[in-house]
């Protein structure tokens, strides 16, 4: 199972390995680091894949009593997708214990009056493939929705085809191009605009994509940490 989550300090690290191997010119660990500090104006997330920890055992439930003549569950823990936070208490808590919850990519954007602009949104290229990249998209409409701007935007360069495509799937459009925007090859860069976000049918565009890809991902939004429902409401 995949979970989104907001990004913190401790995360940058790994999250710079996985830049490096993504892009040529990755940003610094400073930069996220500055970032983070300023959440009112920036919104950054990592995607985790989820795994059962190997600590965690089946729920035991207790035969009925001579006192009550019920069943009573014991406390003990379950073999189950632990909560991140406890997944980690728990590792750190065994000996020789491992980390259940890798990041597996990661996405960030910047919020200003109407507007938010998608600053980056990677996957490790071993997890490509999978909608993990869409998935990240998906939790910047979601942010965006919740705080209210009107129009997502993002630069891409013109050779990644793969990442138009994805882009135009979700209503963006080319409006524009910055020449030699990126510093590693000079390489252009086209701006792209969404359709705007208070528009009921963009809205209900964006929903059935979620919809679908929730059942590629065999999960409910809340369970990928998505928000359970948009603006209008229509999600149960």
């Amino acid at each position: 199972m995949y979970r989104i989550e907001p990004m913190t300090t401790a995360d940058v690290p790994e999250v710079g390995r996985i830049e490096r191997r993504c892009f040529a010119n990755p940003w610094p660990a400073s930069a996220y680091r500055r970032e983070l500090q300023v959440p009112a104006q920036n919104y950054y997330v990592v995607l985790r894949e989820i795994v059962p920890h190997p600590l965690a055992e089946p729920a035991v439930t207790s035969p009925p009593t001579e006192e009550n003549g019920s069943h009573s569950e014991r406390s003990l823990p379950r073999r189950t997708l632990l909560p991140l936070a406890l997944g980690r208490k728990l590792g750190r808590a065994a000996e020789g214990a491992v980390d259940a919850s890798p990041i597996l990519g990661f996405a960030g954007m910047w919020l200003a009056f109407d507007e938010a602009h998608l600053t980056t949104i990677g996957v490790d290229p071993d997890h490509r493939g999978r909608g993990l990249g869409e998935l990240l998209l998906v939790a910047m409409f979601d942010e965006a929705f919740r705080r209210h701007t009107n129009w997502l935007t993002l630069e891409v360069r013109v050779s990644n085809g793969p990442a138009q495509t994805l882009y135009q799937k979700y209503g963006f459009h080319e409006q524009g191009r910055r020449k030699r925007y990126y510093s590693d090859n000079n390489e252009d860069a086209l701006i792209m605009w969404s359709e705007p976000l208070s528009d009921p049918a963009f809205q209900g565009q964006i929903e059935r994509l979620r919809d679908q890809l929730c059942v590629r991902l065999e999960a409910h939004p809340g369970e990928l940490g998505l928000s359970p429902a948009l603006p209008n409401g229509r999600r149960p």
